[in-house]
């Protein structure tokens, strides 16, 4: 297969952008906040541009104190970004948030780096800072969705047992249904994008594979890990 990758010039890149404003104009239309759309919009140009040109200087320098300063910042954010569902707990929370992120997410990172990839060196920007972004997303959304149905599961009045084992379900539910659809509904981002780059689709398959299986043990690992660690606080706030 050609290899080489298409370039996007500037102009055809534009076009992308007449069904998002015909969104933005059915906003308009229907009296909607077609201001926050426009923003979010503006929002996604821009953070995409920075992160380009960020990116482009972390993969050139090679340095082992970025990568782990970008891991870093990755976690912290995470952790509190989880917890934006539970303000009444947030703070409590965020130190287990974050501890459960970084093993569910932490762990899985390095057997996808170490054992399956086999980088050398190990922080590879290249590699490791694009995974563990996969990675930390799918731990976040994991923690934030067990955060929020346990919360409202203790609230009921019920066991935590059973409290946890709905939150933990829930909390698996998009991972679930994306096990579920890939191949059959959707081609994800990173195959898609490795096919139109010319990478044959029997290799972008198993470059896939391994990305199923890393979000989905993170975000499981993640979610469990913090039902166990966060136990206490729900119970306590809940029988207030």
């Amino acid at each position: 297969m050609n290899n080489s990758i298409h370039t996007i010039p500037l102009m055809n890149l534009a076009l992308a952008f007449i069904p998002a404003f015909v969104v933005v104009g059915i906003f308009f239309k229907w009296s909607l906040d077609a201001g926050n759309a426009l923003y979010a919009i503006a929002r996604m140009l821009v953070q995409l541009l920075l992160v380009g040109y960020f990116l482009t200087y972390i993969f050139d320098s090679h340095s082992i104190r970025i990568v782990v300063l970008v891991l870093a910042v990755m976690v912290f954010s995470a952790g509190w970004i989880a917890l934006r569902t539970v303000k009444n707990q947030r703070t409590v929370l965020y130190k287990k948030a974050i501890i459960s992120i970084a093993l569910g997410g932490g762990t899985t990172l390095l057997l996808i780096t170490q054992g399956v990839l086999d980088l050398q060196p190990w922080y590879l920007p290249r590699y490791v800072i694009p995974l563990a972004g996969m990675i930390f997303a799918n731990a976040m959304n994991s923690v934030s969705l067990a955060a929020e149905r346990l919360g409202a599961e203790i609230e009921k009045g019920g066991p935590y047992e059973k409290a946890r084992n709905i939150a933990f379900k829930t909390s698996l539910i998009p991972i679930m249904n994306a096990l579920f659809a890939v191949g059959l509904v959707s081609l994800p981002g990173m195959m898609t994008g490795q096919i139109l780059s010319g990478v044959s689709p029997l290799i972008a398959v198993r470059y896939q594979i391994m990305v199923m299986c890393m979000v989905f043990s993170a975000a499981g690992i993640s979610s469990a890990c913090f039902l166990v660690f966060a136990r206490n606080d729900f119970i306590i706030n809940g029988s207030k």
